[in-house]
């Protein structure tokens, strides 16, 4: 069967490997569809340290059982497309401890840690996998990275008495948007791009800045009567986004990042104190997060085929990683179509 692997930084390469066969407990899926995410970019820029090469990218996935291993509950059947959770968890770390799986100590997630799911087929655990028969092979692989964004919300501790300013609208921020707008809040969007915005509120934002040609600090005091946000979540991951969330939030309020600044970043650290802050971090996601992500888009809301850059084929995935290394801004969600 054919994978794509990162071999090293900026070089991808299609390979003939074995295919792969389900053990006890586990399912052979027949890949479909794989959508590209910062992970994958920053994996194929030679700029994740979780990450060693050569590496087969992908953990955005839509699929369809082929086969079952002993011990798979019937309900699974054959030719039933689903979805998956990608972590592992170690379950006796502190995190596993605490009951928050998603930051496993010594979690591996597909296509980072260990090899990915741009590959024809692949096997998984059967208590991974995700099911919706009303979804589309789409949406199915657009359900793991909005999540992550579902995710920073329930860790922001969002309610509906709440103002919530998410910062950049790529696909995990349009996540944050839409579960921030599931619970009902005041939802604010930040970005650059005007057609990144026009999407945020077609995804649930009540108001959008576009920081190009507004200031973001004058626009948040006007949209909250001179208080700041209730939350801040940061899903662009940039020194200047980093310290804007905690000089933007209100006082008392949470601050949550999501993207990992490629660099360290400096504070004002009285903000933190004056304030008294809670700064919170989010990774992956919960089982939680993901019913809700499927309920959310089993409503045909969410503006899923808007949210889709481009959809190539496997031979043309490592093109597609290097056309969106060089020209950053113009992706929202790349899709690589395994097979139909």
């Amino acid at each position: 069967m054919n994978a794509l692997f990162i071999q090293a930084p900026s070089q991808t390469e299609l390979r003939t490997i074995e295919p792969p066969k389900a053990a006890s407990g586990e399912v052979l899926l027949r890949v479909r569809m794989v959508g590209l995410c910062g992970s994958d970019l920053n994996t194929f820029r030679g700029k994740n340290p979780m990450v060693s090469f050569p590496r087969i990218p992908g953990h955005e996935i839509a699929g369809t059982i082929v086969e079952s291993g002993d011990g798979v509950p019937e309900k699974l059947a054959r030719g039933m497309n689903v979805t998956l959770s990608p972590y592992t968890n170690c379950g006796a770390c502190p995190a596993c401890k605490r009951g928050r799986f998603n930051a496993c100590r010594f979690n591996e997630t597909l296509g980072v840690q260990r090899d990915g799911a741009l590959t024809e087929f692949i096997t998984v655990p059967w208590g991974k996998l995700k099911v919706s028969p009303s979804l589309s092979l789409r949406e199915l692989s657009m359900v793991e990275p909005l999540t992550v964004g579902f995710h920073a919300v329930a860790r922001g501790r969002v309610t509906e008495d709440d103002v919530v300013a998410v910062l950049g609208c790529g696909t995990i921020g349009m996540g944050a948007i839409a579960g921030s707008a599931h619970r009902r809040a005041l939802t604010i969007a930040v970005d650059m791009d005007d057609a990144k915005l026009a999407l945020a509120s077609r995804a649930g934002a009540s108001h959008t800045i576009n920081t190009r040609s507004a200031s973001l600090h004058d626009e948040l005091q006007k949209l909250t009567g001179g208080d700041g946000p209730d939350v801040v979540i940061e899903a662009i991951g940039t020194p200047g986004t980093f310290r804007a969330a905690v000089e933007e939030v209100a006082f008392t309020g949470r601050v949550v990042y999501i993207g990992y600044a490629k660099e360290p970043v400096s504070y004002e650290t009285k903000l933190f104190v004056q304030k008294e802050l809670d700064i919170l971090g989010s990774r992956n996601a919960m089982p939680d997060d993901f019913v809700s992500v499927i309920e959310m888009l089993e409503r045909k809301t969410f503006p899923v085929e808007e949210l889709i850059s481009r959809v190539v084929p496997l031979e043309q995935a490592g093109d597609a990683l290097r056309a969106w290394d060089e020209n950053p801004l113009i992706f929202t969600k790349i899709l690589v179509e395994v097979a139909r």
